[in-house]
């Protein structure tokens, strides 16, 4: 079932999916993909499992491998949700990098055991791993963790979803973070993105991701009526070829862990 995603993966890059096009060269820094990882929890044991094989294990061997920044956030209020979450983004600099970061990782990590690969099936590490699998928007550029001065407990990463009603819907909207000019609005109001792209494959499709930051709750509100009431925002929003391209939105909000490097 693996290789045969892997060559589906392969095909779809290969025709330019992401862009409609052909793939453009990457630039230095910039990621070819993201991986974001999200562990669904019932109990805060589970949690200081995760927690732990994530810190002391997961990243210690992605770094090895070559994965120099990893992001992993938990949602506001996790310590008293039903079903608790931990989200973990990686990059990758191309689909034969994840390949192989996941193939090596992945039997260093089983041979290395502890708490987390061995967990029994009646006492397991987590209720269910979701996996989400991201290409990065045209418009998008370094992957760079924000620079605040706010401790990271009081910080806020905000994560949206965005669905089309239909594959040709959906690319409308991408088109409008891109072409469109959304994607600068943000940069020049400093929403502080960490970054946007569509989904390639996910539970959800289809659909386009993104995340911005701020420095706590207070700012994102500010940022964000600052967004809707800029006459940019105003004009764009109004056009007539953008109208109706999305169908359901979600919004995650976010702070990074004491270990996260986004």
């Amino acid at each position: 079932m693996k290789q045969l995603q892997l060559v589906i993966i392969t095909i779809l890059f290969a025709c330019g999916l992401g862009s409609g096009h052909a793939a453009a060269t990457t630039p230095a820094g910039r990621p070819a993909y993201l991986e974001l990882k999200v562990y669904h929890l019932k109990t805060s044991q589970q949690e200081a499992v995760i927690d732990s094989f994530l810190q002391l294990q997961y990243m210690p061997a992605l770094h090895a491998a070559g994965i120099a920044t990893i992001g992993v956030f938990k949602p506001i209020g996790n310590d008293t949700a039903a079903d608790r979450r931990i989200y973990v983004l990686t990059p990758y600099s191309s689909l034969k990098q994840w390949e192989k970061v996941t193939k090596e990782t992945t039997n260093k990590l089983l041979a290395a055991g502890g708490t987390y690969v061995n967990a029994a099936h009646n006492n397991p590490a987590y209720s269910r791993l979701e996996t989400v699998f991201i290409k990065p928007f045209e418009e998008m550029t370094d992957l760079i963790a924000p620079r605040f001065s706010a401790p990271k407990n009081e910080r806020v990463y905000e994560l949206r979803s965005y669905e089309g009603a239909s594959e040709k819907i959906f690319r409308n909207k991408v088109q409008m973070f891109n072409a469109g000019g959304e994607i600068k609005l943000f940069s020049r109001l400093d929403f502080n993105a960490i970054f946007y792209g569509e989904v390639v494959f996910g539970s959800k499709m289809p659909n386009l991701m993104y995340m911005t930051s701020f420095p706590n709750m207070p700012a994102r509100e500010a940022h964000w009526k600052a967004f809707g009431s800029d006459p940019e925002w105003k004009k764009l929003s109004s056009l007539p070829e953008y109208q109706n391209n999305v169908s359901h939105i979600d919004i995650v909000f976010l702070r990074p862990t004491e270990y996260s490097e986004l």
